[in-house]
């Protein structure tokens, strides 16, 4: 059983890796997409567009969830990954060959947005269905950890792609990376998109959902039984996100923007700061999801949410300084905040759901905060930092994140070393039974 779990997790995760580098490397190419594929002459215009862009392919994620979650409840949790990495991949690849703006005018910022709102729509059926993947799989007095890894993958995708932008800029240089090297990271998806399919392609489905399967029980149309029968928890997983994703984007996506643009340090300097709070994350958030099997997932959610509340502010006028060790340190500090949440939200959110639609009930609430408070958040917090002259400003709106989610934290019941519910008419922690 065990070998089985590991294997498991390696396959999830692995694909899960590859569909966040493939996200992730839009953001840390930011600058450069911005000066490819907009009008010059306005370099916070171009950055803004840029994160429009960015936010675009996020408010497609809830269609993505709409159609894939409900998908991997009638049809199994495998197919529905393979498929997604497939299209995540081929779409990135995609972007590699775009022409730019000075090539073909208004037509490459048009395409370019298709093909980012391509890939939102298959991130909407990734995240989701791994976590309630590895979560039917886990045993239950280590799901935490289980689930986990899937939180933990996509940072690594995160890292991969990060160390990938600063390679290429630090072997090719400015002037190459400018002419033709922020093609490459896109273009590597191919590769790396093939390797993760045909290891999902390998995998089965989760027990869980093979007994319901073979009892005749999967659910006709999970939509709408999710949206009637588990709309609370729809709704809770919303408010537990919140600071999740705003974290998430102002840690691992802003941040390096933000030290080019507005503090002045060069491109290679903002990369180390995010290689450095990236691996800070990485080596905190699987030993504290393996806490939270042991104490519970509530308190470390009210302990990541308190912390932002009372350090968001402090740390970024740290990280605005002006010292590179400063911003350095402030920078990997937020990190380990967002770390204590990411290690435990995950788990939370997908044991509130029955296995009858825990893909739909998870991917539609996580995808529609994602939409409204993930992927635009850099666009946020960078007009709010030009609009009110404050470069602390960033830290006001994940204090308010912040205290939404632990408003919610209040009202979810602990799910920890309880076993998941099969079906919406059985109580959570009860076990099944077939």
């Amino acid at each position: 059983m065990a070998s089985e779990i590991r294997r498991v997790v390696a396959g999830a995760s692995i694909g899960n890796a590859v569909e966040w580098y493939d996200f992730a490397i839009y953001g840390f190419l930011a600058t450069r997409i911005a000066d490819k594929f907009f009008p010059p002459g306005n370099d916070t215009a171009a950055l803004l567009n840029t994160f429009a862009v960015f936010a675009a392919a996020f408010f497609v994620r809830p269609v993505g969830g709409f159609v894939f979650g409900p998908m991997g409840d009638r049809i199994g949790r495998q197919r529905v990954l393979a498929l997604v990495i497939l299209l995540m991949s081929g779409a990135t690849v995609a972007i590699g060959f775009l022409p730019t703006y000075a090539s073909i005018g208004l037509f490459a910022p048009l395409l370019l947005l298709l093909l980012r709102c391509l890939q939102g729509f298959s991130a909407g059926g990734e995240y989701g269905g791994g976590a309630v993947y590895l979560a039917e799989f886990a045993r239950t007095e280590s799901r935490g950890l289980t689930v986990t890894f899937i939180a933990w993958s996509g940072v690594v995708g995160f890292l991969l792609g990060s160390l990938t932008v600063t390679l290429l800029g630090g072997v090719l240089g400015d002037a190459a990376m400018d002419g033709y090297g922020w093609r490459i990271p896109f273009l590597i998806a191919g590769p790396l998109g093939l390797v993760g399919l045909y290891i999902r392609m390998r995998l089965e489905d989760t027990p869980q959902f093979s007994e319901l399967s073979r009892a005749d029980r999967v659910a006709s149309s999970p939509l709408r039984t999710a949206f009637t029968t588990s709309w609370r928890p729809i709704l809770q997983v919303i408010g537990l996100f919140m600071v999740f994703n705003v974290g998430y984007y102002v840690v691992f996506v802003f941040v390096q923007s933000h030290l080019i643009k507005t503090r002045g340090f060069s491109a290679s300097q903002a990369s180390v700061s995010m290689t450095l709070a990236t691996t800070v994350a990485l080596v905190l958030i699987l030993p504290l999801a393996a806490l939270s099997d042991r104490v519970g997932r509530r308190p470390l959610l009210i302990a990541g949410s308190a912390a932002f509340i009372v350090l968001a502010y402090p740390l970024f006028s740290l990280l605005n300084s002006g010292s590179l060790a400063g911003a350095i340190t402030a920078h990997c500090v937020l990190a380990a905040i967002e770390s204590v949440y990411v290690a435990t939200a995950v788990s939370a959110g997908v044991e509130l759901f029955a296995t009858t639609v825990r893909y739909s009930g998870f991917s539609i609430g996580y995808n529609i905060c994602v939409a409204a408070f993930g992927g635009t958040t850099p666009y946020i917090v960078t007009w709010l930092t030009a609009a009110t002259a404050n470069p602390a400003a960033p830290a006001w709106y994940l204090t308010a994140a912040a205290i939404l989610s632990l408003l919610t934290v209040r009202t979810v019941r602990e799910t920890a070393r309880r076993p998941l519910p099969q079906t919406v008419d059985q109580p959570a922690g009860v076990k099944p039974v077939g």
